[in-house]
């Protein structure tokens, strides 16, 4: 159904034509001042442009260079991947030194059409997904789209004023997403230096002033490798005891692994390599994912691609499980393997950090999960916004929801 006052049209209703650009050789690296680049089809995302995303021109192709990104227009890539394939993005000002090559098409706008509406329209869950299965293609990776099959692209057209409109409202929330991005991005460089400044004792926190000591892994507590019960014993597995594995923990959302995607048996434990480790363990991959670690919030057990430390009395498990991840640089470099790196348990236990005391842990970890909860809210404040934005983009340009229009 059409919404009253708008029309069924096409791409090509909103445009004199596309311009693209031409394929010139040039040199992987960024551009100095000065010098003149072309993009690569990686400059578009949906609704994203990266103008870092170029390669700088040989001086003897530099004449053949010219169609430059222009303010106001829209660049849409007819040449990618199958997930980018007619992925496009709004360009917010001139380019002077960037050329578009062959594979990225630019808008040549109507007078009655505006383009930063369109490059919602464009960037789409529904345009997004016809534009996919109209992209041919023989090669495996590169798939690509036809002038003719984006201009005749069907799509609801409101008047100029409301496509203004939605556009205006569509910015808002996308600032809001801009910001929150960033914010986020400083919360984990913060995150980064005080990790670096409190797990070397470069930075003291108050009252402190006690001498960190070198303490090797084996003094830290107990230490085992997990196991996999026998796969074609059924009695081994599906009973109550929460059974971890790598993929586990690099799908965590936080520090703690409070269920796990497979579960043993007493028989599948008894019978297997596997050991049950209480609540407060740190379960490290040395495996493969090297440095994935998680705590246990209850009692469980690994497959053999961990290393499990039980923490003794002098050692808090949320600060060693700080300390080796941003040690985890250290825990790969004495990991071995042709096939994939594997950390050994007398590998992993001759390893030495300096540490402090018992107290002086428990502030710094106290310290640092302080800062990666502030950085979970921020996540989770970019997610929600990401998804009322998307439902509204839907809502907006289907005309299920209309916007107010001023009267001229």
């Amino acid at each position: 159904m059409v919404p009253k006052g708008w029309v069924l049209g096409c791409v090509g209703d909103l445009l004199i034509g596309l311009e693209s650009g031409v394929s010139v050789n040039g040199e992987d690296r960024h551009a100095q001042p000065g010098e003149k680049s072309v993009l690569k089809v990686s400059a578009v995302s949906y609704g994203f442009f990266d103008p870092k995303a170029s390669k700088v021109i040989d001086k003897s192709e530099i004449s053949r260079a010219k169609t430059k990104p222009r303010a106001g227009q829209v660049i849409v890539s007819r040449s990618n991947t199958e997930l980018f394939v007619g992925a496009s993005a709004y360009v917010d000002k001139d380019y002077q030194d960037i050329f578009l090559p062959d594979k990225l098409w630019q808008t040549v706008p109507k007078p009655d059409a505006n383009m930063k509406w369109l490059s919602y329209v464009l960037a789409s869950e529904h345009v997004r997904y016809t534009l996919s299965k109209l992209a041919t293609g023989t090669s495996g990776s590169m798939k690509n789209i036809t002038k003719g099959e984006l201009l005749t692209l069907k799509i609801l057209i409101p008047p100029l004023p409301e496509q203004k409109k939605i556009a205006q409202t569509l910015s808002i929330w996308e600032k809001a997403i801009a910001t929150t991005q960033q914010l986020l991005i400083n919360s984990k460089q913060q995150k980064k230096a005080l990790m670096q400044q409190l797990l070397t004792g470069e930075k003291r926190l108050a009252g402190f002033k006690q001498a960190w000591n070198k303490v090797k892994v084996s003094k830290m507590g107990s230490i085992s490798s997990g196991g996999t019960p026998d796969t074609t014993k059924k009695e081994y597995w599906d009973g109550g005891i929460n059974w971890l594995t790598p993929t586990d923990v690099t799908s965590l959302k936080s520090r703690y692994v409070f269920s796990t995607n497979k579960t043993i048996s007493e028989k599948g434990l008894k019978n297997s390599s596997a050991k049950m480790l209480p609540r407060g363990a740190l379960l490290i991959c040395t495996r493969a994912t090297i440095g994935a670690m998680a705590i246990s919030t209850t009692e469980i057990a690994t497959n053999q691609g961990f290393k499990n430390l039980v923490p003794n009395a002098e050692f808090s498990v949320e600060f060693l499980y700080y300390l080796f991840t941003f040690n985890v640089k250290e825990l790969v470099r004495k990991s071995s393997g042709s096939t994939f790196l594997e950390l050994s348990k007398s590998d992993f236990e001759k390893l030495t950090f300096l540490c402090p005391c018992l107290d002086e842990q428990h502030k710094i970890a106290s310290v640092l999960i302080a800062a990666d909860d502030a950085i979970a809210v921020q996540q989770q404040k970019l997610h929600y916004l990401k998804q009322e934005k998307k439902a509204l983009m839907q809502q907006l340009l289907t005309g299920k929801r209309r916007v107010k229009v001023e009267a001229a």
